[in-house]
């Protein structure tokens, strides 16, 4: 990995180092990649009690409406097929930015603050993303960037009766709710959502109080910190897709089977970025699917790894693949011929010049357990 000296820092890189973290760069941070408990056993426990995570790397900015939220709402569908006026307030939900030619520019996260929404970006895309939707903005909606706030995300079952004490107002909330409370005194805006398949929450804070924060969850009985190795393998295992591996401006949302995300008013409109391109694939078919992948044996498959038909030619590439601790084997997904897409079909992973035999599986690959 690079050099982290000349990395940007998240405001806990200091608390990071004290706890033992190992530092790595990604996306352009110094961030921690695991703990001296090691990556296994962080996904374990995650999977089992609560771990805490630092993603303060991400981008976060608020969009204003002069008129209202609805004024901002209208505003960001010129760059996302989701249904943003139909967002409720106190609710959040999960979009894709688009290109004009129908590839994804982004995924984000908009959540309805009553009188603002509320962006939350991947970090390797933020400055463009940002950039992009301040693109399309008409006079009297303006987007307010925050690089002064930190992002925390507490995850796993024992999440909600770590918080139910110190937070009641947010373990009321059901997946996908948001709501500003306070944490140790500390004012937060919360959403009860997550990128590991439980149960959980994304706390927002300002900077200057975010080791603060951390450390009061940090008390909290069963929470441990977790880095971002236990991230990724929880994420595989949920079936979610990562930003540049999974998903880019190449995949459309129909080839990457995330069309649930596109608003029913919205395919009726045909009116956001790329719509031409959807609508055609939604009508006729993709010639690629994103498909969950499960090699036999113990033998992981990673990403870039070609995918054969038994004994033929290429059908595909796996773009995420890793073992999973929590199903207890290898796992991957990737992009197919959809012929060759059907859950259970045989294929080969073609893994250091040998064919590893593997299936088609369907995802996620750990069953979601949010709070519904």
């Amino acid at each position: 990995m690079a050099e982290t000296d000349t990395l940007l820092e998240t405001p806990l890189a200091g608390l990071h180092r004290s706890l033992g973290g190992r530092m790595v760069a990604f996306a352009g941070y110094a961030m921690p990649v695991q703990y001296p408990a090691g990556i296994m056993a962080e996904h374990l426990h995650v999977r089992s009690a609560a771990g805490l995570f630092d993603v303060s790397h991400m981008g976060q900015a608020e969009l204003v409406g002069a008129n209202g939220v609805q004024d901002a709402a209208a505003a960001l569908e010129r760059v996302t097929p989701a249904d943003i006026q139909a967002l409720k307030p106190g609710r959040q939900r999960y979009g894709l930015l688009m290109t004009p030619e129908g590839g994804v520019f982004d995924d984000f996260m908009v959540a309805n603050l009553g009188d603002r929404l509320l962006l939350v970006v991947n970090a390797s895309r933020k400055h463009d993303d940002f950039d992009l939707v301040e693109s399309v903005l008409p006079a009297g909606v303006r987007l307010n960037r925050l690089p002064d706030r930190a992002l925390l995300a507490l995850q796993g079952p024992g999440a909600a009766p770590a918080m139910a004490p110190v937070a009641p107002a947010l373990t009321a909330l059901s997946f996908m709710g948001i709501a500003r409370a306070e944490i140790g005194g500390i004012p937060v805006i919360a959403s009860r959502s997550g990128y590991t398949g439980e149960d959980g929450w994304e706390i927002s804070a300002p900077a200057e109080s975010a080791e603060a924060l951390a450390k009061h969850l940090l008390s909290l009985p069963g929470v441990q910190p977790a880095g971002l190795g236990a991230r990724d393998s929880l994420r595989l295992e949920a079936g979610l897709c990562l930003y540049g591996t999974d998903i880019d401006e190449s995949t459309s949302p129909v080839e990457a089977a995330l069309t649930w995300s596109i608003g029913k008013r919205r395919r009726m409109a045909w009116d956001f970025p790329g719509a031409e391109r959807v609508r055609e694939e939604l009508a006729n078919g993709t010639a690629r699917v994103r498909v969950g992948l499960r090699p036999e044996g113990r033998q992981p498959a990673r990403g870039e790894t070609m995918i054969h038909a038994p004994g033929g030619e290429t059908i595909g590439s796996v773009t995420s693949g890793g073992f999973g601790p929590s199903l207890g084997g290898p796992m991957a997904m990737g992009y197919v011929a959809r012929p060759h897409a059907t859950d259970g079909t045989p294929i080969e992973l073609i893994v250091r010049g040998r064919p590893l035999a593997a299936r088609i599986a369907p995802m996620p690959f750990v069953p979601h357990r949010y709070a519904r």
